[in-house]
Order: C-alpha cells, then sequence, then structure tokens
C-alpha cells in the first residue's frame, strides 16, 4: 500500500475507534480524528485505516441524524462527520473510495439545502459537503458517479436557484460537462436554456471580474452542449441575446489578455452554434460587430504567429483555433452576398484577412519543411492544430484566388499529404463504427480521424484545379485517385441502403410505418452530396484542361464506368438534383474523352444515357408558365437553378460534341421521345420570347441529332419542325431538314 509508515499517534486512535462500544463513545474519538487527519504526518495508508476503523455506516448515520443531545448545536454531528469526510476526500484513494462515491445522494441532498437555514453552522455544513463533491469529480470515478445519480440536473437546479454558494456547484457542472461532452445533457433542452439563460444573464450584467469566469463557464457549457437540439431550439431563449450584449461590452473596451482569451473563445462556440447572423443583431449598427470580430481574430491570429517558434504558438493553440472558426465562417458568410457592405469596409475586411492568412502560410511553410525532413516530428495535438491551419487556409483559397499564389503551390503538396491522412483515418473509423455501432473511449490516434480535411478542402481544390501551376501538383500528387476513392466513399453515404429486413421479420416490416433517418445521418448526407458535387467539379475541370491525359487514362475510365453504373441508382428526390445534374454532364465529359473505349452492347451506358437525357429534358417547359407560352425553368430545378445553369449548357453542348464522336447514342434520344418533345414545347412557344442562348442551345443539339441519325429526320418533320425553324428562326437547322 502506498503513503509509507504509520504513525504511533494514528494507530493509537484507531485502536480507541475500534475498542469503543457505542456511538457516543466512536463520537468522542472523532475529535481526535479531527485533528489527526489534518496533521501532516498523516498519510494515505493512515487515512484509509482510520476511515476504515471509524466505518461509512457510523458517519452516514451521524450525516442524516437529527436526534442530537440538548446541550450541542443541532447541526454537530453533520458538522465532526462531514469535517472528516472532506479531509479524507482530499486524497484520491478515499474520494473514489466505492462507499464515498455511494453517499454522493448525500452530499447533494445538504448542498441542495443550502438556504433552508442561514445558520453558521449551516454555511460550515454546506462547505464542507461541496468540498466533499468537488473532491469527488476531480476524479474519474467520481465523475461517472455523479453523472449516474443525476448531478448535472442537481447542480443546474442549485445554480438557477442562487442559492448559498452556487459558484461551486457551477465549477461541479463544469467539469463533469467538460469530462461527458454532450453525454452529460438530457435530450430534453429545457434544463439547458434554464442553467445558460442565468449564467449569461449574469454575464450580461456583472461588470467585475468574475464576468471573465462565467465567460469560461459558458464555453464550456456551450461546447458540450447536444447541438442540433440546442441550436433548434434556441430561437426562444434569451442567453443568446445576453451573451451578444455581455461580449460587445468585453470586446469593445480596452482589455488585457486575460480578458480577451475567454471572450474570443466564447465569441467562436456563439458563431459556430448560431452562425455569423448573431453577430448582426444589433438593429441600429448591425454589420460594426461582426467587423470588429473579424478585425479582433485578425489581428490575435497575427500575434500568435507571427515571430514564434512552434512550440511557442502551441501554448496559445486553443485560442487561435477559436479564431480560426470565426474566420471560417466568416469568410463563407460574406461570399454569399448577403452582406451589404461599403467598399471601405471591404477593403478593411479584406486586408485583416489577407494578414492573417499570410501569417498562417508561413507558418505552415516552416512547419512542411520540418515535416519533409521528419514525418514524424509532430505529435497528436501538433498535428490537429496544423490540420485547423490547413482547414482555415482552405476557406480562405475557396474564395480568393490570386494572393500568395507562389507560396500557396509551394504548400500545396504538404496540405495535401495531411488531408488525406486525415480522409483516410476518418473513412475507417466511421466503417468501423458502423461494424460495431459502440460508443468506444477516443484516443490520441483517433483525434486525427474526427475530421475529414480532404472534404473541406475540396472547394479550395475546385479552383486550384483551374490554373495550370496547381493541376500539375495535384496530378504529381496522383491527388485524382484520392478524389476517386473519396468520390466512392461519399457515394456510399449518399446512396444509403437500409441493412435488408430477415426473413422471418419481413411480413412485419410492411406494416411499420418507414422510419425518419437521425439528424446525424441527414447532416452527413448533405455533407457527403456537397463533397461529392466539389469532386465533380474537380474532375471536370481536369477532364476539359487535360484532355489528352484523360483519354488514356485508366483511372478516368473507372470514373464513367462509376458514372455508368451509379447514376441510373441515385434516387429521384429535390435534393439529390444538383448531384444528379453533375454526375451525368461529368460523364458526358468523360465519354467525349474516352469515346473509344465505349461498347454499343454495354448495357450500363444505355441506363446512364436515359438518366442524363431526364436532366436535360426536364429543366424547362412551357406548362409552368404564366402565359403557358413562354419556355421556363421547371419549378423542381429553379430552387437549385444558380448551380444548374451552366451545367445544362454545358450538357447540351457536350451531347452534340458525343453524338459526334458515338452517333448511335443519337437511338436513345429518338426512342425516348426527347427530340419529338423538344419540337412540341417550342411549338407552344411565342415567337421571340426564347432567349438566345437556350435557342442555339435547342438548334445545336438538334442539328448534330440529324447529323448522327438520318432517321430522326422524319420524326421532326411528322411533329411540325417546319413551324418551329420558322418561328425560332432555326435557320441551320431548317438547312440541313429542308434544303436551302
Amino acid at each position: 500500500m502506498s503513503g509509507g509508515s504509520v504513525p504511533d499517534s494514528v494507530k493509537k486512535c484507531i485502536a480507541i475507534l475500534r475498542s469503543a462500544e457505542s456511538d457516543t463513545e466512536k463520537f468522542a474519538a472523532l475529535f481526535m480524528v479531527t485533528k489527526l487527519v489534518k496533521g501532516e504526518d498523516c498519510n494515505t495508508q493512515s487515512k484509509k485505516l482510520l476511515f476504515e476503523a471509524i466505518g461509512f455506516k457510523f458517519l452516514k448515520r451521524l450525516l442524516l441524524s437529527s436526534d442530537v443531545p440538548a446541550d450541542c448545536p443541532p447541526l454537530v454531528y453533520k458538522s465532526v462527520a462531514l469535517s472528516i469526510l472532506s479531509s479524507f476526500c482530499s486524497d484520491k484513494e478515499l474520494a473514489t473510495h466505492p462507499e464515498m462515491l455511494a453517499n454522493i445522494p448525500v452530499f447533494l441532498d445538504i448542498v441542495q439545502q443550502a438556504d433552508d437555514d442561514d445558520l453558521d453552522d449551516n454555511l460550515i455544513v454546506v462547505s464542507e459537503a461541496y468540498e466533499c463533491l468537488q473532491n469527488i469529480a476531480a476524479h474519474h470515478p467520481g465523475q461517472v458517479a455523479l453523472l449516474e445519480v443525476g448531478g448535472v440536473a442537481k447542480m443546474c437546479e442549485i445554480y438557477a436557484q442562487q442559492s448559498f454558494q452556487t459558484d461551486e456547484a457551477l465549477n461541479i457542472l463544469v467539469t463533469l460537462v467538460t469530462q461527458f461532452g454532450q453525454n452529460a445533457w438530457d435530450m430534453n433542452p429545457k434544463p439547458f436554456h434554464v442553467i445558460v439563460n442565468k449564467i449569461a444573464l449574469d454575464f450580461e450584467t456583472d461588470h467585475s471580474e468574475r464576468k471573465f469566469e462565467l465567460c469560461r463557464m459558458l464555453h464550456a457549457l456551450l461546447f458540450s452542449c447536444r447541438r442540433n437540439v440546442i441550436v433548434a431550439t434556441a430561437n426562444d431563449a434569451l442567453w443568446p441575446g445576453s451573451i451578444y450584449k455581455g461580449l460587445s461590452d468585453i470586446l469593445t473596451s480596452r482589455l488585457g489578455k486575460a480578458q480577451r482569451d475567454p471572450a474570443l473563445n466564447l465569441v467562436s462556440i456563439m458563431v459556430e452554434l448560431l452562425g455569423v447572423e448573431w453577430c448582426l443583431t444589433d438593429e441600429e449598427r448591425p454589420r460594426q460587430f461582426f467587423l470588429l470580430l473579424v478585425q479582433l481574430c485578425s489581428v490575435e491570429v497575427r500575434m500568435q504567429l507571427e515571430d514564434r517558434n512552434f512550440k511557442q504558438i502551441m501554448m496559445n493553440a486553443d485560442l487561435v483555433a477559436s479564431c480560426f472558426v470565426v474566420l471560417e465562417l466568416s469568410i463563407a458568410y460574406i461570399a454569399t452576398d448577403t452582406l451589404e457592405l461599403e467598399q471601405k469596409e471591404k477593403q478593411q475586411l479584406y486586408t485583416a484577412l489577407k494578414g492573417a492568412f499570410s501569417a498562417v502560410i508561413s507558418v505552415l511553410t516552416k512547419v512542411s519543411c520540418d515535416f519533409t525532413k521528419n514525418p514524424n516530428a509532430l505529435n497528436t495535438k501538433e498535428k490537429i492544430f496544423v490540420c485547423a491551419m490547413v482547414r482555415v487556409l482552405s476557406a480562405w483559397l475557396a474564395q480568393e484566388t490570386s494572393a500568395m499564389r507562389n507560396a500557396v503551390y509551394a504548400l500545396l503538396p504538404f496540405m495535401l499529404t495531411l488531408a488525406n491522412e486525415t480522409f483516410y483515418a476518418y473513412r475507417s473509423r466511421r466503417l468501423a463504427e458502423k461494424r460495431q455501432s459502440s460508443d468506444t473511449m477516443e484516443t490520441d490516434s483517433d483525434l486525427i480521424s474526427q475530421v475529414d480535411i480532404l472534404r473541406l478542402m475540396l472547394p479550395a481544390l475546385c479552383h486550384l484545379a483551374v490554373e495550370e501551376k496547381a493541376r500539375k501538383i495535384l496530378l504529381e500528387a496522383k491527388e485524382d485517385e484520392v478524389l476517386y476513392e473519396c468520390l466512392a466513399y461519399h457515394w456510399s453515404i449518399v446512396h444509403y441502403k437500409k441493412p435488408p429486413v430477415p426473413k422471418s421479420e419481413r411480413g412485419k416490416a410492411k406494416k411499420e410505418p418507414e422510419v425518419e433517418l437521425d439528424p446525424r445521418m441527414l447532416e452527413e448526407m448533405k455533407e457527403s452530396r456537397a463533397a461529392m458535387v466539389s469532386i465533380c467539379n474537380i474532375f471536370m475541370n481536369v477532364t476539359v484542361l487535360e484532355a489528352k491525359m484523360v483519354e488514356e487514362s485508366m483511372l478516368f475510365a473507372t470514373l464513367l464506368k462509376f458514372i455508368f453504373n451509379n447514376l441510373p441508382e441515385l434516387k429521384n428526390v429535390p435534393e439529390n438534383l444538383v448531384l444528379h445534374g453533375n454526375l451525368a454532364i461529368l460523364g458526358l465529359l468523360l465519354l467525349k474523352q474516352q469515346a473509344k473505349r465505349v461498347k454499343k452492347n454495354d448495357f450500363t451506358i444505355c441506363r446512364y444515357i436515359q438518366s442524363t437525357i431526364r436532366f436535360l429534358w426536364d429543366a424547362y417547359n412551357v406548362d409552368e408558365s404564366n402565359d403557358t407560352s413562354s419556355l421556363v425553368v421547371a419549378m423542381s430545378y429553379k430552387k437549385y437553378w444558380l448551380e444548374l445553369m451552366e451545367l445544362w449548357f454545358l450538357g447540351m453542348q457536350t451531347m452534340s460534341a458525343v453524338l459526334a464522336l458515338v452517333p448511335w447514342i443519337s437511338e436513345f434520344a429518338i426512342e425516348s421521345g426527347w427530340a419529338e418533345g423538344i419540337i412540341d414545347t417550342l411549338n407552344k412557344v411565342r415567337t421571340g420570347s426564347l432567349p438566345a442562348n437556350t435557342k442555339s442551345a435547342y438548334e445545336d443539339f438538334l442539328c448534330h441529332l440529324v447529323d448522327a441519325n438520318n432517321s430522326v429526320t422524319s420524326v421532326l418533320k411528322e411533329h411540325n419542325a417546319l413551324t418551329v425553324c420558322r418561328t425560332h428562326r432555326f435557320m441551320e437547322l431548317g438547312k440541313r431538314l429542308f434544303g436551302d
């Protein structure tokens, strides 16, 4: 046993306790114990022996007894028992003793009754009970025990009631939520909102040093919350407004580092939870707070990263990461153009951001040089911070395509190496979770698998793939191969299939209503859809700009086969429309380059072409126009038309080019009824109302169709193509169908 030898005074006391024949004798001996356990020579072993000699049952009887001798203070038994227990609790072995943990509900009852009686004795008893709870909460077994007996809800109640020593309750609450994250909270959001409303109001109105302590507490609570549930119900809560006012007070004052750091951390979690819109709630000057935040976070990033070595930077890594979150979300928000900024404000933002990203690039450049010399130079925490730098830089590169280009090109191989590592780790973890669906404790290496940096880098890679230098780097690094694996992985999420129903269950399964997918899975599907669209864009750029390479490439042949096989399987639901369009048109571009590999008897190409025709055909109609004589974008496409318009024109153009190279594809356009459908639709469109670009897309396609397959001529004539040619001045098509 740890702790060394047992002093004689302790041995003597143990002998007295063991020989005590009544509770009264034992109680008398306790005063001796109180003196001993507070002495310097009472080690762990001594405390444990004393604890066992007293016996927990006896201490519990003292805690619960209200039958005190007439001439004694009413809380004497409780006070003595708690004094001893709090001394014992300072020792880990005793703080986590099974009997101590079993007694947690008694301690909780004592602190909950703090306001029942304002006697000084009562305040001492409550303080001692809190000391026991805080010592228990300092160790993992104690934290688990507190969670199991509803410690989180109890601490919330105590703080909300504002009884004596509530900051101790808050400290225990923060310890528990920091340890257990969202598992500390119930699915019911009400207790969370109640406690955070209360703390946020205190935070808003308190102007002492405690304001900054509350700032830290709020950050811990918000960081741990069940995000989906809380975000969905935050509109009715008061805390977003109170926190806004409190932070506004702090950040518009002159402050030292100790006050500014917790405020920036809290800003970060607020923006992450509630979006940039939360920053714009001041009706009089909605932009001011937002512009201030971007400015402060940009300056903080520069202060922390410039002129420091990596070890020094890591000392404030959490703070810098908080600033990165604000910058990433702000850049994405600015890109939506919903914020009306004056030219001067735009210039200030750009200058601030450019300064911050110049510092990020500089640090990443140094790290990448060290990494090249020694790939194992970074420990897990350092690697996660470097990933955070790559992530925030990717957000900037997705919007800003000209600044610091050569430095970005030099960094690209390192960024790709790191992003690919996180993708493979993330994929392995998710596949393992699906196999066993268990919540195991995280290890250090698991932390790398928490965020797939490659997915977040994809929008930046779309821009980079257009630039010759960057594209060369991507292809030399064989990033196209990784992106193909990435596409296949995200397809497995988007194209979710329910596990097969066992034979014995099949009858029942039909009767039960369709089970809704859980929010996390729906969010994953949304993210994977966006990832697939970005990957399609990257591949389109490479296909168009590296035509010769794509023509010879086995990887791009495999990619085309993937699209042939999977596009027809994509569920026909509105949220898949943009993905459908991207896969269809990428397929056409690849088909154009790989025309010589395509076999007429390949059944998969038939289904693919049918799916592609469906996408191009359904985009326009006249039936949904106000006067049924104008060509309009179909209602189902309207919501996504900004993303689909260029794709549709590219698709029509590429389909025309494919018809020249693979003429037998024209049979699908005829058999499906698409060719005659175009003529029938255009016959309903009044003269002069057809936009020039749409007119030329249809005419060009119909001309190529006639060139590829002469039998289409009679079909078009039967459907009154002559009127269409005259009404819409389709000169080229008229020549092909009717001669000069």
